[in-house]
């Protein structure tokens, strides 16, 4: 049959780029004193931007994991198989230390350094970034226990993958995952119905349904039981050091809308083997800095996603013509092209700042300590929660096109909406920013603090600080209009970032559109007179 066509204007394939190659990325890279790691990213970011890393991605998630809960002869096994090529993403990962290898690092801003790597791999594939962001978070919550610690953090830090079920002293490297929601509280853990029975040898038996548990195949867990203490923090290794399988029983793998590589499940503990961690009745509080270091991961995958969503809006548009014109050069297009690129580096910014921040937090620095804790807060609420519209507009650009499985929006899109929940959805982040400042008032200065910085810098941005202070000393129903408070906050510590440190152009459009309310409801309604030919260009992906 003679062909009926010719195909013609069709965009090339996104790969062949380094995905590192983001200005705002290593700016805040170097600024924080990180500059040491930039080969490193480089050398990841160019492995990010290949068609072989996009292959391991497409694949990993159209052959979800599959729970084998028995093996053939009816004994209980509770295996979870995955793609050969999910082992090989988490395989990178460790290698690269996106894991807990910051916590041995001795090298200055070790965090920021793996926050930027975190970044540019999770644009290959999200889903798989989820066991490394639980195995980051437990070291700190372990350090409660400093045996535990001494125990599991250098196979934590290893920089070895070693998938399988077997003891952890005979193991290269460890994963680590959480369970803590149950069916009748999800995120008011304290309602948990799981007990911990303390046994002579020290160790406790746990028994209790959990209704969210990340990474099921990992190698150990953090869990939260009520012990006689009250609600109380546990290690469970899914083998036991005698070799046996810990009771830790598979029930089923979620069926969720996105992150489908990743294996979430419900599980039973019918008498599993777990070690306090802290003491009995300070579960909470024990696990709460695991919880804080997801959260900055939460704000690190939102702004990993957004700027995937936009360098691939600005690639098509790059190559792709209609009415007699390339996409990117008419005027509606690069209105939304350019508004993509400046919420994209505004997340960007915020998202590397709190890493420095736990960089300075961790070496003592008391002022860094408040802005992390409020700032981790805010941006959870607020970046996390701008990622659906904003992958919503990127796969838009693309027309039907981006409808289409083969274009991988598909699968950005149903991912942004995870990190909005995970670690508490936008009420819980928005509520525990008004925690963390009843808790610590003085932390309401620190953040104030660090706004002023760009004082006097931008009319808009002063005008925007000197409301939100005002918003600051109203106290009349707080609560019910907490999201506005903390979008508020949130708006304000972008535009002070992208005011000092940022591309002039982005830190106009910013200013003018999130700060002085010339935007629209929609993305793509920016302002006239600014320059969007700057900001498009700061998102056109480069050749590896």
């Amino acid at each position: 049959m003679p062909p009926t066509h010719e195909v013609t204007n069709q965009v090339p394939l996104p790969y062949g780029h380094d995905s590192a190659a983001d200005p705002t990325l290593l700016d805040a890279l170097h600024r924080a004193g990180a500059g040491w790691a930039e080969p490193e990213l480089r050398e990841l970011g160019r492995l990010a931007g290949s068609e072989q890393a996009g292959e391991w991605g497409r694949l990993a998630n159209e052959n979800p994991p599959v729970l084998r809960t028995h093996d053939r002869f009816g004994n209980r096994i509770d295996e979870v198989e995955f793609h050969p090529h999910w082992h090989d993403l988490m395989r990178t990962a460790v290698a690269h230390g996106l894991h807990a290898a910051p916590w041995r690092d001795q090298r200055p801003a070790a965090h920021s350094a793996r926050a930027a790597k975190y970044y540019v791999w999770g644009q290959v594939e999200a889903g798989h970034m989820c066991p490394i962001t639980m195995t980051y978070a437990a070291v700190p919550a372990l350090r409660a226990t400093p045996a535990l610690a001494e125990w599991l953090e250098p196979l934590l830090a290893a920089p070895e993958y070693d998938f399988g079920l077997r003891e952890p002293h005979t193991k290269r490297g460890l994963i680590a995952g959480m369970s803590m929601t149950e069916k009748q509280g999800g995120s008011d853990v304290r309602t948990n119905t799981t007990t911990a029975t303390a046994h002579a040898d020290g160790t406790y038996r746990l028994r209790g349904h959990k209704w969210f548990t990340s990474a099921p195949m990992s190698d150990l867990f953090l869990t939260l039981a009520q012990a006689p203490g009250g609600l109380s923090c546990f290690m469970l290794p899914r083998v036991l050091p005698d070799g046996s399988r810990n009771r830790i029983l598979l029930q089923r793998l979620k069926d969720k809308l996105g992150n489908k590589s990743n294996a979430s499940a419900e599980i039973e503990y019918d008498g599993a083997v777990g070690w306090l961690v802290g003491e009995e009745g300070r579960g909470v509080p024990t696990i709460i800095e695991m919880v804080n270091m997801t959260r900055m991961d939460c704000t690190l995958g939102a702004a990993s996603g957004m700027r995937l969503g936009a360098t691939r809006a600005v690639h098509h548009a790059t190559h792709r013509r209609a009415f007699g014109a390339r996409l990117v050069d008419q005027p509606l297009m690069r209105n939304v092209l350019a508004d993509l690129v400046v919420e994209s580096e505004a997340a960007t910014a915020v998202g590397m700042r709190l890493a420095a921040a736990t960089d300075a937090a961790l070496a003592g620095d008391e002022s860094e300590v408040l802005v992390r804790r409020l700032g981790l807060a805010v941006a959870k609420y607020w970046v996390c929660k701008r990622g659906p519209a904003h992958a919503a507009e990127a796969l838009e650009c693309l027309g039907g096109n981006g409808y289409v499985e083969e274009s991988g929006m598909p699968r950005l899109y149903r991912e942004a909406p995870l990190v909005s929940i995970w670690e508490g959805s936008g009420n819980v982040a928005a509520l525990d920013t008004l925690r963390a400042m009843a808790k610590r008032p003085e932390s309401v200065e620190a953040f104030l603090g660090e706004l002023d910085l760009a004082a006097g810098a931008d009319r808009r941005l002063d005008a925007a600080v000197a409301e939100l202070r005002k918003q600051l000393t109203d106290l009349s129903d707080l609560e019910y209009r907490t999201r506005r408070l903390v979008e508020s906050m949130a708006l304000a510590f972008q535009g002070s970032l992208l005011v000092r440190h940022g591309s002039p152009a982005v830190a106009d459009a910013f200013c003018a559109s999130r700060l002085a309310g010339d935007h629209g409801g929609a993305f793509g309604t920016l302002p006239p007179g600014l320059d969007t030919g700057a900001i498009i260009e700061r998102a056109t992906p480069v050749t590896a």
